[in-house]
């Protein structure tokens, strides 16, 4: 495609949910980090093997079978903070953190482990607050 050479109307929708197939087998809580497979792009709990980054937050607690869908939203959550050397601090906002597991982030990538959870908004008594999707 080239490059445009005078105004158009481009297509737009709403990003904050979005819905997707869940995998077969896997169960996704209400309320947990979720990502998509590498290979076929299904859902499946964060911290899931051959997963990418997080795409968003569960809005129902789904068992896949091959069939059922699963909407999920974007937008700012908080989260457990992981401890020691990988424990999250106000000093880290602004910075990318990693998938511990479906409720828990991380300061590092545990050595290239980790998939990203998202951008760090914030840390208080609730947890760590992370920018999904």
């Amino acid at each position: 495609m080239t490059a445009a050479t005078a105004g158009r109307n481009t297509p737009a929708r709403n990003a904050d949910q979005i819905s997707g197939l869940v995998n077969s087998g896997a169960t996704i809580y209400a309320g947990t980090l979720v990502t998509r497979l590498t290979s076929g792009g299904n859902l499946v709990p964060a911290g899931t093997a051959s997963a990418g980054a997080a795409v968003g937050v569960a809005e129902d607690t789904v068992i896949g079978d091959g069939v059922k869908t699963l909407t999920y939203s974007r937008g700012c959550y908080a989260f457990f903070n992981s401890s020691d050397a990988d424990e999250i601090a106000v000093s880290d906002i602004g910075a990318t953190c990693y998938i511990v597991d479906n409720q828990t982030v991380a300061k590092t990538d545990g050595s290239a482990s980790r998939k990203a959870a998202g951008k760090i908004i914030d840390v208080d008594a609730r947890g760590v607050w992370v920018l999904v999707g």
